[in-house]
């Protein structure tokens, strides 16, 4: 262990870089004694390399957080939250005060058990499940290339750090994420590794023996091992990293827990309080004499000066910003606060109506590209991807070029097949700034990015996913691609709004609404197969009411059908049938059930009707029994699907306008 130096009454000039470091291990160990939970043993650790980045490499304002060109620091190892709290507490963040650390995991305050995004408070991304900030950090990274391409490095020139665990390197998201990032040649990324071979169920060597620096350089790395205790070491890998033309990987061979006599190096401190008598011992061995929670003066103003020494950086770069040309500057403060233009809504109400005229039946994956092609040419901030289906999901838009190693002007992201890497490097770069991300996959492999989904939705970010082929009509392909369970599942997230358009109008309208909410992730759940237009209308966004009478019942409502998707025109079908018996029916199109249960409850009865309902779309029904009641009727799928054509799985299944007259007028009998 290094030399510690006692830091009472301590003067300035004879401060040692292991007090300062000190100062992190102490208040660790005093917050989480205090909330009796939490991690102490990753903040002790990792203390040493974390001052020398805070103190020596990383570009950071308090008194400006969100100052548009700092280096972005993501904890991806969030169970160590700590460290970043005490950080942001002896560096200057306004908002993480002394009484913050003080109340550790508790309610109403910032200091969560793991981090949740506030840029104000200097937390990039709410990390906790492992390999997740990781794959932000790649998103991070990217976003800062395309914004640099496209405004220079006068005012864009910045770092992203990333510090993990040894469970975010052996989750299998890392892997998508590194390889992505490796091929791109991300050289702005620098990960710090945590290498202290411990885990919960205890040594590394019970479940992996990986070398992981062998593994990143095999993904286009520059990999670097060091003592992680070891200043100059520190410095001296951060100094190579930032030359690196790779990303760069600074294995850190730490101590969990360092400065325990009796459980550094050990499991017991990985997720537990070190426990009164431990704490007391621990102080003694770091000669540190000061009460819980105090940090001395001498040693708190020398971290605050830390906090300050980019004050000139960042006025420069105002400077810079506010003598650029006015029209680039304008530009560039809109780009980064999430407003853009709107003379993409002309051309795309031109082309809807002449579609409208023509009148053809057509997949909603298909319109969804034309609506690409005429907006993406007006949105230079909207950038689209895919997890290796882009002729599938038709998501490249014309206008599009590739991003390479070599372009970071490009638009568009060849994810590879990975998922789950797109959905966390979206993030990313939505939490970067400057851009609107999608990405394109088929439905049923939203089970691959769905964590990554669920933050999406967590952090109110404005990301966009693609998801095509959203039932058994897709067809041959079978059971294995047909989703069932995927809507009920995406519909159950908060804060996520899934979009399952009938037609052009309503494929048109869910994607203005997807870029419209700025706080909201969306899901446009799209067709493979060919359906007709069931609305000419399109005056009105009705998409945004969530719901809304397609076409009305002919005389007294007796039946209300609700749909979504390409069971809309079933349903239509379903509705003459029904008048033809007598029975009459009214259709009501259900595009985003998220937004209907906004509307007010008068405008909800309205559109429902007191009368039966039946619900149809060829999906689980589990989301529908709160619209149609234990007395209305649901005509969806709670088995899986077939290979078969689709026609074929629609009759055999019962998804045909007969069958569902048939079930309604048993259930009216």
């Amino acid at each position: 262990m290094p030399q510690i130096n006692a830091p009472r009454n301590t003067p300035v000039n004879a401060i040692s870089p292991e007090t300062l470091v000190n100062c992190i291990r102490v208040l660790t160990m005093d917050a989480v004694q205090k909330a009796h939970s939490g991690h102490p043993g990753m903040p002790m650790g990792m203390a040493d390399v974390a001052y020398v980045l805070f103190s020596k490499f990383l570009k950071f304002n308090p008194n400006h957080p969100t100052w548009a060109d700092r280096d972005r620091f993501i904890l991806s190892a969030g169970h160590g939250s700590l460290l970043l709290y005490i950080l942001n507490y002896l560096t200057g963040y306004k908002g993480i005060t002394l009484e913050e650390i003080k109340h550790f995991r508790q309610w109403g305050y910032h200091t969560a058990g793991h981090p949740e995004m506030n840029h104000e408070l200097g937390i990039e991304t709410t990390t906790g499940p492992l390999g997740q900030g990781l794959a932000n950090a790649v998103g991070f990274a990217l976003a800062e290339k395309m914004l640099k391409a496209d405004f220079g490095e006068k005012l864009v020139n910045h770092k992203t750090y990333v510090l993990v665990g040894d469970g975010c390197v052996a989750e299998g998201l890392s892997q998508e994420a590194i390889s992505f990032a490796g091929h791109l040649a991300l050289n702005n990324l620098i990960v710090l590794w945590d290498d202290n071979r411990i885990t919960i169920d205890g040594s590394t060597d019970l479940s992996t023996s990986d070398d992981q620096c062998k593994r990143f350089e095999a993904c286009g790395w520059f990999a670097q091992c060091i003592d992680g205790h070891d200043h100059k070491q520190i410095e001296a890998a951060l100094t190579a990293a930032q030359h690196s033309q790779k990303p760069s990987l600074i294995a850190c061979k730490t101590i969990i827990g360092f400065g325990s006599p009796h459980k550094a190096g050990t499991a017991s401190c990985h997720g537990s309080p070190l426990g009164e008598e431990e704490v007391a011992l621990t102080r003694a061995q770091l000669k540190w004499d000061a009460p819980a929670f105090e940090i001395p003066s001498p040693l708190l103003e020398e971290w605050r000066r830390m906090g300050r020494r980019h004050e000139g950086l960042y006025q420069e770069w105002i400077h810079r910003l506010e003598t650029t040309d006015p029209e680039i500057q304008k530009n560039f403060r809109d780009r980064l606060e999430g407003n853009f233009s709107s003379s993409w809504k002309q051309p795309l109400e031109k082309a809807i109506k002449e579609i409208i005229s023509e009148g053809y039946a057509e997949a909603t994956r298909v319109l969804s590209q034309k609506i690409l092609d005429i907006i993406a040419p007006c949105l230079p901030e909207l950038v689209g991807g895919s997890a290796d289906l882009t002729s599938s999901t038709n998501t490249k838009a014309k206008s599009m070029q590739s991003i390479t190693r070599d372009n970071f002007k490009g638009r568009y992201i060849h994810y590879g097949i990975r998922e789950h890497a797109m959905a966390g490097i979206m993030n990313g770069i939505a939490l970067h700034g400057g851009f609107i991300p999608y990405g394109g996959t088929f439905l049923v492999f939203s089970d691959y990015a769905r964590p990554s989904m669920r933050l999406s939705a967590l952090m109110k970010q404005r990301v966009i996913y693609v998801m095509t082929h959203d039932s058994i009509g897709l067809g041959e392909d079978g059971p294995t691609h047909q989703p069932i369970e995927h809507l009920a599942s995406l519909r159950a997230i908060p804060h996520m709004h899934v979009f399952r358009p009938a037609d052009l109008v309503e494929t048109a309208e869910s994607w203005i609404l997807a870029l419209s909410m700025k706080n909201t992730p969306s899901v446009l759940a799209l067709t493979r197969q060919k359906i007709p237009l069931v609305r000419r209308d399109s005056k009105e966004n009705l998409t945004a009411r969530g719901a809304y009478i397609l076409k009305p019942a002919p005389g007294k409502r007796q039946v209300t059908l609700i749909a979504t998707g390409s069971e809309v025109h079933i349903a239509l079908k379903a509705q003459d049938l029904l008048n033809n018996e007598n029975i009459s029916a009214c259709v009501v199109s259900m595009p985003c059930q998220e937004l209907f249960d906004t509307q007010p409850k008068e405008y909800q009865e309205e559109v429902l009707g007191s009368v039966l309902r039946v619900a149809i779309e060829a999906a689980h029904p589990m989301s529908w029994y709160k619209y149609v009641g234990l007395e209305g009727l649901i005509v969806g799928l709670e088995s899986f699907g077939a290979s078969a054509p689709y026609e074929e799985l629609y009759k055999n299944f019962g998804l045909t306008a007969e069958n569902i007259v048939k079930r309604i007028k048993e259930k009216l009998t």
